[in-house]
């Protein structure tokens, strides 16, 4: 694994292939795996982070076995590990759970006063025409405190996540830089396939911490919003997802457990 950013060429080159990508498929999320598979105990995927980079340069996910949340922004993917850690994937790596998005905002929200989590997710709300559509959000900035958390690696037999989540470590920084980012899921949407409402991962400026965003509060910074309409579901063919139990009546209950709602 690298544990360098990616050199000034390199994120040029990829800005040229990610602007040509976007055009095509500029409102899409890609999504390998669904929600409800890693709550069963499905952590072992088959889709390496060079593999989703050519389906988008901003989103989040895990990694195999848990090992750490992972955050996609500007072409460049971050494992941000249980110790609070953050470094550059190795394109080896494979995902059970990630969403990406060729990330183009349709506006951009400066903020100037204090917001706390509630009050800017309310503030992104009233900006949408409508919360009936999927949202990319990056919000760039300063906070006074946030707060956050990542699963540690699992071993087999891999427990269901509600059980695995209990091993997650917190982390609290203060005064902070760093960005923000992830999607807001309309209210209606399954479950199963992934979480309605709003999910984020954070990484500080220097890129060196960072993790699942449990509370928050922005100092000053700027949100970009990015509005899409259609999502592509790639399933597995693994034998464990071949296998998991994905209909269970208890998905909401446990996803708020596990992500901190």
């Amino acid at each position: 694994m690298s544990t360098s950013d990616p050199s000034e060429a390199e994120v040029t080159a990829r800005g040229w292939a990610r602007a040509i990508l976007a055009q095509h498929h500029g409102s899409q999320i890609f999504q390998t795996s669904t929600m409800g598979a890693l709550l069963d105990g499905v952590y072992e995927g088959d889709v390496t982070v060079r593999e989703l980079l050519r389906h988008g340069d901003f989103g989040l996910g895990t990694f195999n076995r848990l090992d750490g949340e992972m955050l996609v922004n500007d072409g460049v993917c971050y494992q941000l590990r249980g110790d609070g850690s953050a470094a550059v994937a190795g394109l080896d790596e494979l995902t059970p759970f990630a969403a990406v998005t060729w990330f183009r905002p349709d506006r951009t929200i400066d903020v100037t006063a204090p917001h706390h989590r509630a009050a800017l997710k309310l503030r992104i709300d009233e900006a949408l025409e409508s919360t009936n559509l999927m949202v990319a959000v990056r919000i760039t900035g300063d906070f006074s405190m946030i707060r956050t958390r990542a699963v540690t690696e699992q071993h087999p037999p891999y427990r269901p996540f509600i059980e695995a989540t209990q091993d997650q470590e917190e982390l609290t920084l203060v005064d902070i830089s760093g960005t923000l980012a992830g999607f807001r899921m309309p209210d209606y949407y399954e479950q199963s396939i992934s979480k309605a409402g709003y999910h984020a991962h954070f990484i500080d400026a220097d890129h060196r911490h960072g993790g699942h965003t449990i509370d928050y509060q922005l100092v000053r910074g700027t949100i970009e919003i990015g509005v899409l309409s259609e999502l592509h579901l790639s399933l597995q063919r693994t034998p464990q997802f071949l296998a998991a139990e994905l209909n269970q009546a208890d998905l909401d209950s446990q996803i708020r457990q596990t992500e901190g709602d």
